[in-house]
């Protein structure tokens, strides 16, 4: 019961900051929430050569989860692109916060802190990035997708 009443609070707190983002396609599941520094509705606007911080707070969907990777597309002009992390910001785990470590259980609520750059060579475009966080198993465990203005400095 304590439990509970401490997953609820946490809930609600995170709730109150988050970010309006998507849903992704494909049922796959949807984070508790998603802030997004410096954001509370999009698009978001981001700076180029800069970093958009955004905390993902997440469910695990199994038990014994060991590993989860990031992995974004985005989307400018009509044309759907992966757009490649580099390995110390795509790995969930390493970058959980509060305490929280792989292994992850199901329903376990972690939070994951993803740091996207935004190259200083894009275009002053708008960008639809999707998040999807995948398991060693392929399977998605939370994706989101949020608009942002790619802007000059």
């Amino acid at each position: 019961m304590f439990r509970l009443a401490i997953v609820c609070l946490a809930l609600f707190l995170a709730s109150v900051s988050a970010t309006n983002v998507r849903q992704c396609k494909n049922g796959r599941p949807f984070p508790l929430s998603v802030e997004i520094e410096g954001c509370d509705s999009m698009p978001c606007s981001v700076v180029k050569g800069s970093t958009a911080v955004m905390k993902v707070n997440f469910v695990g969907t199994h038990d014994n989860t060991k590993s989860i990777r990031g992995v974004v597309h985005a989307t400018a002009l009509g044309l759907t692109v992966p757009y490649p992390l580099p390995d110390d910001v795509a790995d969930v785990c390493r970058n959980l916060l509060y305490g929280a470590s792989c292994p992850i259980d199901e329903s376990e609520d972690v939070v994951y802190n993803f740091n996207f750059y935004v190259d200083s060579s894009y275009p002053e475009v708008s960008v639809k990035v999707e998040l999807d966080l995948i398991d060693e198993n392929q399977e998605s465990v939370a994706c989101f997708v949020t608009d942002i203005k790619v802007q000059r400095s």
